[in-house]
């Protein structure tokens, strides 16, 4: 089974900022982004609701093609799309994630992660 997600070239500046515009689907982007180049699975997510909840933000942010979802079994494994939105739009996506590290309005994932530092 595979998901349908929009070619690069069909990523549209208004469709990704509107998406990027709501809290929950910006914290999944910021996680995504603090764990980059590795595909997380949709159950890392559970911190910001309910698994339907999740799943519509997630379809959301596919749809813009701000992430793809690739189908492994019974899991759906998420990254985000940086080379794609890169390309398109540069500096974008490392705008909002940078002005989105820092912001404590929006719903905290991962939090029972234990980060240990070298």
């Amino acid at each position: 089974m595979t998901l349908p997600h929009p070619a690069a070239d069909q990523i549209s500046l208004s469709n990704v900022l509107a998406v990027l515009g709501d809290p929950t689907r910006l914290a999944i982007v910021r996680y995504l982004a603090s764990k980059e180049g590795v595909p997380l699975n949709c159950s890392q997510f559970l911190d910001l609701g309910s698994k339907t909840n999740l799943s519509y933000h997630l379809a959301k942010l596919r749809e813009a093609g701000v992430t793809r979802t690739e189908v492994v079994g019974t899991s759906r494994l998420i990254t985000l799309r940086r080379d794609d939105l890169d390309a398109r739009f540069p500096g974008l996506l490392d705008s909002v994630i940078a002005a989105a590290v820092d912001d404590t309005a929006l719903p905290a994932v991962g939090a029972s992660e234990i980060d240990i530092r070298a």
